[in-house]
């Protein structure tokens, strides 16, 4: 029999469950610290930083309704290509300031999550799929045909932002803009951070494993889903306002297929299901894109496909520490039974 005792006992025992996953490790901290030091070590690569902080960011939001909600996405791009044209529209015809900008970009980005939520929790894992993919594909074909707005194939151009804060200048070596989408970053994992390690984001991963035992203890599985899906969304918006913001332009490449595709392959590198799963592929993704790109320009796209078929076939664990094959040999050869 549960007494008042044993209840207050358990309550606290959750509790500090809950307060130890939400403590902040060293190792976290000293990866936070990498990205800094980076910016003042490295003066000549800010813009390849800035683009892995985005698609960090990109992967980040990707990450929150695939690896702990479960929804399979193929138009994560929809979002990123409506904040970053939503940015670009208001800083050209509106006001300049980039925090006003993204803050109108992740709102209308979130606003477009929220509604096309009700078309993604319908179906199946492949109804969802056609259904995220012919929502990006509508969004790419209304920014084409509206070309006197968006500029259509030629992009819009001619975007200039004020002075971040009024007192930073968007230079051409990209030190604002590098160390802008790192703090507007660093604020979204805190957020992310705060929603996993909360009651909310164990009822997601509790319905992601199994959606119909859920529902059957009680969680709301679809208004979890929606306010998820809502928040991933702005996310991505978010970071779409800020490659608008810090390269001056908008081009319908926001909205192709290939984003979609692209953090879905940044997420297989680092891994889904926690945090730094997409920040940390979104790295390794960049610096192989640029690495290789300048090595072979044609066949880039080869040798990215030949190191993912090599982490599907191998294992990503098993790759980054080879040295665990030959342990894991010799367990399953004193296995009983085994020849």
């Amino acid at each position: 029999m549960t007494t008042p005792a044993n209840r207050s006992a358990t309550i606290e025992a959750i509790s500090a469950s809950f307060a130890d996953a939400s403590r902040w490790r060293a190792l976290e901290v000293a990866f936070w610290l990498l990205p800094i030091a980076a910016v003042f070590v490295f003066p000549r690569h800010h813009l390849l930083l800035n683009e892995i902080l985005i698609l960090g960011l990109f992967a980040l939001s990707l990450d929150l309704v695939l690896g702990y909600a479960g929804i399979v996405s193929l138009g994560h791009a929809a979002f990123f290509g409506f904040g970053a044209y939503g940015a670009a529209l208001f800083a050209k015809h509106i006001h300049a300031d980039p925090l006003l900008g993204l803050a109108v970009a992740i709102a209308g980005a979130g606003a477009l999550g929220l509604v096309t939520s009700v078309l993604v929790l319908r179906g199946s894992d492949l109804t969802r799929l056609m259904v995220t993919l012919g929502i990006a594909l509508i969004l790419f074909e209304i920014a084409n045909r509206l070309n006197w707005l968006t500029g259509g194939a030629d992009g819009l151009q001619g975007v200039v932002m004020k002075p971040l804060l009024g007192s930073f200048e968007f230079d051409l070596a990209g030190q604002t803009a590098c160390l802008y989408s790192l703090a507007v970053l660093f604020a979204f994992f805190l957020l992310a951070r705060r929603v996993v390690h909360a009651p909310f984001g164990l009822s997601l991963q509790a319905l992601r494993d199994n959606r119909l035992r859920a529902s059957a203890v009680g969680i709301p599985v679809n208004f979890r889903l929606t306010v998820i899906y809502a928040f991933a969304a702005a996310m991505a918006g978010a970071a779409g306002a800020l490659l608008a913001q810090t390269t001056g332009f908008a081009s319908l490449d926001v909205l192709a297929f290939h984003r979609s595709a692209e953090v879905l392959l940044v997420l297989v590198i680092g891994g889904s299901g926690y945090l730094y799963g997409g920040l940390i592929g979104a790295a390794l993704f960049a610096l192989m894109h640029d690495r290789i790109s300048a090595l072979t320009p044609q066949y880039w796209q080869f040798w990215i496909g030949l190191i993912l078929v090599l982490i599907v076939l191998i294992g990503r664990a098993r790759l980054v520490r080879p040295w665990t094959w030959l342990a894991e040999a010799r367990g399953a050869k004193r296995m009983p039974g085994t020849r």
